[in-house]
């Protein structure tokens, strides 16, 4: 009985601070909707004010971040973690539940799956093709018409300081300071720069099954 009524309260206060958190960032989550409907520079407002919840320190500023994502981005579940100088470069996002995004992480257009943990200084760019090399043989600006949303696979695990420029699978881990410029299929774990094949993951009661053949995207083949 003692458990259910404080496992009631815990829950009770994390809505009331989320209804708090909500109150405190609706003018300027109003701001941004307006601006992205009707303003020259649609998407400045969105950044001015995810740098500046950025920065908001400890647990108080977790929630306004959450608040924040939760009136302006596509789609984004209401308990998600968004750790300190954490930001969503782009409104372009889908955020589903239990999404751990770790300290300073920088986030493009992407579908980040149920139970994804993106560790700290994780950058996920919205696609390959945002540049495009000009006839003058110089770099253009990125153009929203190449952005391509990154998709994260539910439970799959991005170590620290990894660079994702393609789709990552279902309970797949990545390597910290791995660069990942193709595809990952699920249940793999891949690192180095450019990432390769390491090895089938698989759950403690399936390690001792026979050896399966799986095929990197990017061409390496290994047997686990």
């Amino acid at each position: 009985m003692i458990g259910w009524f404080v496992i009631g309260s815990r829950q009770t206060l994390k809505n009331i601070a989320n209804g708090l958190a909500l109150v405190v960032v609706f003018p300027c989550a109003a701001m941004t909707i307006v601006a992205r409907h009707f303003g020259r520079h649609r998407d400045e407002l969105f950044n001015f004010w995810a740098h500046v919840f950025a920065l908001a320190p400890g647990l108080p500023g977790m929630y306004l971040r959450r608040a924040f994502y939760r009136l302006t981005l596509d789609n984004c579940a209401t308990d998600f973690f968004m750790g300190f100088g954490a930001i969503f470069t782009h409104r372009h996002v889908q955020v589903e539940r239990d999404v751990y995004v770790g300290p300073y992480a920088l986030i493009g257009a992407a579908t980040l799956r149920r139970g994804c943990l993106i560790g700290s200084r994780v950058s996920i760019v919205s696609g390959r093709n945002m540049h495009e090399l000009q006839p003058d043989g110089t770099w253009g600006p990125a153009k929203a018409g190449n952005l391509r949303p990154v998709e994260v696979g539910e439970h799959a695990w991005i170590g620290e300081a990894s660079t994702i420029l393609s789709d990552i699978g279902r309970g797949t881990m990545v390597g910290a300071g791995s660069v990942v410029a193709a595809p990952v299929p699920p249940g793999v774990m891949v690192a180095g720069n450019p990432a390769r094949f390491v090895r089938v993951l698989q759950p403690p009661a399936n390690r001792a099954a026979a050896p399966v053949e799986k095929v990197y995207a990017g061409g390496l083949r290994s047997v686990d």
